[in-house]
């Protein structure tokens, strides 16, 4: 039998063509999420079986309007097609249009052609085309394009074999026939000179190479430079490349003539009339605020019955190996410290999954892009643009993709100032943190005959870091001295119902990203933590004897006698020590040094500070208790004031902290590689360290 073949596959296509919808019906499950190599943007790749001879591995690039890029996202689609001679180089270029836009979308497949790379044009959304008007002879496109033409609907999943079978047949052709030949077209002479620089590469990628100043990693310096001079002695370089731009449109408009007509009196959709309302100067936006009260309604509605029993089965699981296994340090480690660092983690799946569904869905139906649109007047008079409504949203989700989404941002100072203000937005390593405290201060009951009541504090929280980073904005604004141009465009997709399969699959991706790299932190720092806490100086060894020796403690129960020496234990321990350090400066706050412990471990991740807390609380109990984290946590008392420890004004002033605290060392580490410097990280960390402080200080004196 002979061996399977492998070969790479590239998709490349405009925002909002169904690019990632192909590539999800192309891989399946059998995907995985990157980095490119040096970049800090994400990469999809996957495998997909395109024959019982040959499997394809499918990467997805970053949406493009052309290879000529504006943006830092859109410049990888670029290094990629001129890298034309390294080993991840694609074999084919599956360029996906949508049938509505065909004209704008074959500016981005022409130049691929002319790169003479093997070549397959994907037109989605066939099953638009009769709502719209549109009719499209696919037989008489392929034939003016010379190249393998397949008319698809991803939503149907129609088509999708024969994009395979044209993936096949283009490499065995390996047809690399060029569309525009923009040299014969320009300047013949100059193109020819271009050519006589390098010979190694087609005129196309030497043009490229020259306008773009891009270079494939294995070109010399020598032939770089060569590049470069010959672009510094160009003086209609500018010109030529408009000519090319106005060339490359006439033939696309002589081959939509014959192939593609669009009759609107016969088109049947209603996304005129739909956007009249999304994109209303008032109604617009009391849509979206509706459908953010919706979102963190349902976060708290759907998802406290499954937290409820998740935090309870690790409650009893806990108890129920504490006394399967044989005392000693291995029974204390998975008990006291792996088991509830896992249930940290995992009791927050079925918020996360929520808030990633709304968000897919959004995303899914087109309604995100309105919101951009909607949003870009306002985001302007804040030193930001529309497009940055994208990443202060997806900051949701998790600051890191967030900060990396910025790169479709043109202009330098929007981009930055979009960079230094999304840590303010809710991400999902605070709603743990925000979860357990309103589950604690807030009580849950109805506002209105409707409202839920800890939804409507949640949904404050988003709007007070949402209101925060405007603020903050308007100041960058007035004080960052920045030169910087830029432009906007925003695509506005069809509204579409959302697939099912798409909404799956990124739910799954996003939430099991969050739990693995969440968990990985928050599992060995609860193993830090518990051996921090379970061993300890000399004070630590005599803490039991002492409390058995005080004669206060003769007349307690065995019970309380037990409860007395695990905090004494605790309390001398050595991450105790830690805790009783920094309590001068938090008490202040409301905070005790259990809580301080938890603010200095959640400088790893927001989230770890409820692991950090059920670590702390499971060593500090007696081998028989087997509460929640929650009544944990309900059950401790501040022993000055006899009152709850986490009463309402401390339990605001931690929401107040976790709010506005920049506790996310990855996050930073991104800020830095985007920015390429560490003065502006280091203004987040203190920054927004010391408005944390500042206004849980003011919040918890007022409310005390």
């Amino acid at each position: 039998m002979s061996e399977k073949k492998t070969i790479n596959v590239a998709l490349i296509g405009n925002p909002n063509t169904g690019k990632t919808s192909l590539f999800n019906q192309l891989t399946g499950l059998n995907q995985k999420v990157g980095n490119y190599p040096g970049i800090t943007v994400d990469k999809k790749e996957g495998t997909s079986k395109l024959s019982e001879k040959i499997k394809a591995v499918v990467t997805d690039l970053p949406g493009t309007y052309s290879i000529n890029p504006t943006s830092a996202d859109e410049s990888i689609v670029l290094k990629t097609l001129l890298n034309s001679k390294h080993d991840k180089t694609p074999d084919v270029i599956v360029v996906v249009a949508d049938v509505e836009n065909l004209k704008r979308n074959l500016l981005l497949f022409s130049q691929v052609k002319d790169l003479e790379i093997p070549t397959v044009l994907v037109v989605n959304m066939a099953d638009q085309m009769k709502r719209k008007g549109i009719i499209l002879n696919i037989e008489e496109l392929a034939n003016e394009v010379d190249n393998e033409v397949v008319l698809i609907s991803v939503r149907k999943e129609s088509g999708i074999e024969e994009v395979k079978k044209a993936i096949i047949r283009t490499y065995e052709t390996k047809k690399t026939t060029p569309l525009c030949n923009i040299n014969h077209k320009i300047d013949a002479d100059y193109f020819q000179k271009l050519k006589e620089v390098n010979s190694n590469y087609s005129t196309y990628e030497l043009w490229l190479m020259i306008t773009q100043e891009s270079f494939p990693k294995n070109i010399t310096e020598d032939e770089r430079q060569q590049l470069i001079d010959f672009k510094n002695n160009s003086k209609n370089l500018k010109k030529y490349q408009h000519k090319e731009t106005i060339y490359r449109y006439q033939r696309i408009n002589e081959i939509l003539k014959k192939a593609y007509t669009v009759d609107r009196s016969k088109a049947t959709d209603l996304r005129a009339k739909l956007d009249k309302v999304f994109t209303h100067k008032i109604f617009g936006y009391v849509l979206f605020f509706g459908v953010l009260l919706l979102i963190f309604q349902s976060i708290f509605e759907w998802a406290s019955t499954p937290m409820d029993f998740i935090d309870a089965t690790f409650a009893d699981l806990s108890s129920f190996i504490k006394n399967q296994m044989s005392e000693g340090v291995l029974n204390d480690l998975i008990t006291d410290g792996i088991i509830p660092g896992i249930g940290g983690v995992v009791i927050f799946i079925p918020q996360i999954a929520i808030l990633f569904l709304f968000i897919a869905v959004l995303e899914e139906t087109g309604y995100m892009s309105r919101v951009v649109f909607l949003m870009d007047k306002i985001m302007r008079k804040f030193g930001m643009s529309g497009k940055s409504v994208i990443p202060l949203i997806s900051g949701t989700a998790c600051a890191i993709p967030a900060v990396m989404a910025t790169r479709n941002i043109s202009g330098w100072k929007e981009r930055l100032i979009t960079i230094l203000v999304t840590p303010f937005t809710t991400c999902s390593a605070r709603l743990p943190v925000y979860a357990i405290l309103i589950a604690l201060i807030i009580p849950d009951k109805e506002v209105l005959g409707f409202f839920n009541l800890q939804g409507l504090t949640l949904l404050s929280l988003y709007l007070l870091g949402f209101l925060t980073a405007v603020i903050a904005a308007i100041i960058l604004h007035k004080t960052l001295k920045v030169k910087s141009t830029s432009f906007f465009v925003a695509e506005m997709p069809d509204y579409k119902l959302p697939s099912i399969k798409n909404v799956f699959y990124e739910v799954v991706e996003k939430t099991k990203a969050f739990v693995i790299g969440a968990g990985k932190i928050i599992l060995a720092i609860s193993i830090i933590l518990w051996f921090l806490a379970s061993n300890g100086p000399e004070s630590y060894k005599m803490a039991e004897k002492n409390v058995i020796e005080n004669v206060n403690n003769q007349q307690l129960s065995q019970e309380e006698l037990n409860q007395k020496i695990a905090s004494a234990k605790l309390e001398n321990s050595y991450i105790g020590i830690m805790g009783k350090t920094i309590e001068p400066v938090i008490k202040p706050l409301g905070y005790d040094w259990k809580i301080g412990i938890g603010l200095i471990t959640s400088f790893a991740a927001r989230e770890v500070f409820v692991g950090t807390l059920a670590t702390i609380y499971s060593v500090e109990s007696d081998d028989e208790d087997n509460s929640t984290i929650k009544e944990r946590m309900a059950s401790e008392i501040n022993p000055t004031t006899g009152e709850k420890r986490f009463n309402f004004p401390v339990g605001m002033s931690l929401l107040v902290f976790y709010a506005f605290a920049m506790q996310c060392m990855a996050t930073l580490a991104i800020v830095k590689r985007e920015t390429k410097s560490w003065k502006w990280p280091l203004i987040q960390l203190f920054g927004m360290g010391l408005l944390a402080y500042i206004s849980s200080f003011i919040v918890f004196q007022i409310l005390s």
